[in-house]
């Protein structure tokens, strides 16, 4: 709990860690100064691209004291404005799967290697990124929690597949290896409140750890300020819910005198 006398810093960079296939990719990373240990957060973009909001959830997560990083996924689609980038990986219907996961699980690794971890990661992630996340935390070992904030095409319909999203997230829940909190809005197209059910279902008939949110007069991405859909009330408790989560799957457990 944040006091006023206490002494604050941060450190904030773009690095360069190894994604799939070994690939050399850019990444965005900040984390509080001092010896940790610090539990780590992947901060997984949407398709707007990997913009300034979210460069300022990653600094976000660092302030609250995790060592945080967002891998650039759109990364071999080249450079630019994220704008103009995001537009050339949206035209090409996306980013493979198969490749964000390894991305993601590369910059999970990249935080696991630091001597100021505290042995926990968490993987978080808005709009595609929440499939990202979601999609990372069945098909990778080493995620403590995860956070899918509106998440669409976790349910797919079979016409929906395509050669880079070629299995349904929803298809991998058997294996989701970690707590999984799911924040979404009644008034989202996608995902549906009826696509959210369908995904609780499946998460209740694998017994699997989770809380999902889904919040009155909210559509897709109410935590986006600088957009028409923000909606402010909602925003401030999702975050509270997300800390919250975070504190309880990810913090380390202080030892009894």
């Amino acid at each position: 709990m944040y006091q006023t006398d206490m002494y604050e810093g941060m450190l904030a960079e773009t690095v360069t860690i190894h994604g799939a296939n070994g690939d050399v990719i850019n990444a965005y990373f900040a984390r509080p100064l001092g010896p940790g240990p610090f539990p780590g957060m992947v901060v997984i973009h949407h398709m707007p691209g990997w913009d300034e909001w979210y460069r300022e959830a990653t600094r976000k997560f660092a302030h609250h004291g995790y060592a945080a990083i967002s891998p650039n996924l759109y990364y071999r689609a080249g450079h630019g404005t994220p704008e103009d980038v995001a537009a050339r990986v949206r035209a090409e219907g996306g980013v493979p799967d198969d490749q964000a996961v390894g991305d993601i699980e590369g910059a999970m690794k990249f935080l696991r290697s630091l001597p100021y971890i505290n042995g926990k990661v968490g993987v978080f992630g808005t709009c595609s990124g929440g499939r990202h996340a979601y999609l990372a935390a069945c098909r990778t070992q080493g995620f403590d929690a995860a956070v899918d904030c509106w998440g669409g095409r976790v349910v797919m319909s079979p016409e929906e597949l395509t050669p880079k999203q070629p299995v349904a997230p929803i298809d991998y829940t058997p294996n989701l290896s970690c707590p999984l909190l799911g924040l979404f809005g009644e008034e989202d197209r996608n995902p549906t409140p009826e696509q959210v059910a369908r995904h609780e279902e499946e998460l209740k008939k694998y017994n699997k750890v989770y809380e999902f949110h889904m919040y009155p007069g909210a559509g897709h991405g109410f935590f986006y300020y600088d957009r028409p859909n923000y909606r402010q009330a909602q925003a401030v408790d999702g975050w509270k819910k997300i800390f919250a989560f975070l504190e309880k799957y990810l913090s380390t457990p202080t030892s009894s005198a």
